[in-house]
């Protein structure tokens, strides 16, 4: 069974049309790159797979399910789809501790999580004096507090700079290496390449292209491959 699966999904906004009947699958326990040229649908389509928007038509399944039908979700699923969402006057650690309350799970695992995004140090600091990398970080904290068997990560490499990108590869690869099914949008392709195992792009909400990277850029380099089959720049 795939792990996401989306099924004719389309989201309109007026006559706006920002995802056009997408179908596609992610399959589990494998790094999948969701790309496509800003604007074309990849945040809408991920805010309508975690239940932030609700799709005009078709659907979207994680783990078999919608996403509010999971038992618990935050147990199940880890999403990173913006770092703004923290309370500035609160610590991390408080931050963290809001949310192991409201998703029943052990506060123990907060230190674990902090020492994992490499934010053990701020443990106590106010995230009004975050940047926005360690924001990012603590965003991906929040995501594994509840040891998920899916994760789902809109360019969570923003902010970062490049030794917090490097750093960022590792840490895909370790939740890969555990088994972990990460579906994560970014534009950083060259660092993509080197850790994603599928790629789904899209264009004008649109799929375009889908399946194994090697299957999608047929010997080209991703962003070659990427250029040509969306006919555009990445800015």
């Amino acid at each position: 069974m795939a792990a996401i699966v989306f099924k004719g999904l389309t989201k309109t906004y007026g006559t706006a049309v920002a995802v056009d009947n997408f179908s596609a699958e992610v399959q589990p326990g494998r790094v999948t790159g969701f790309l496509g040229p800003n604007g074309a649908g990849k945040s809408t389509a991920l805010r309508c797979l975690v239940a932030l928007a609700t799709p005009t038509k078709g659907r979207t399944r994680i783990l078999g399910r919608g996403y509010r039908k999971l038992k618990n979700p935050q147990t199940r699923v880890g999403v990173v789809l913006d770092s703004r969402g923290f309370h500035p006057g609160l610590t991390a650690y408080q931050n963290l501790r809001v949310l192991t309350s409201m998703g029943g799970i052990d506060k123990s695992r907060i230190d674990e999580v902090l020492a994992e995004v490499e934010l053990a140090d701020a443990r106590n600091k106010r995230v009004k004096g975050f940047s926005l990398g360690m924001k990012q970080r603590l965003s991906l904290a929040s995501a594994l507090l509840g040891s998920p068997e899916v994760l789902v990560l809109d360019e969570p490499a923003n902010g970062l700079d490049p030794a917090g990108i490097a750093w960022l590869r590792g840490f895909i690869k370790s939740q890969a290496e555990k088994g972990t099914t990460v579906f994560v949008s970014s534009h950083q392709l060259a660092e993509l390449e080197t850790i994603v195992d599928d790629v789904i792009i899209i264009n004008k909400g649109k799929v375009v292209a889908a399946g194994s990277v090697a299957e999608v850029t047929g010997g080209e380099r991703l962003e070659e491959a990427f250029l040509r089959l969306t006919g555009s720049g990445l800015s």
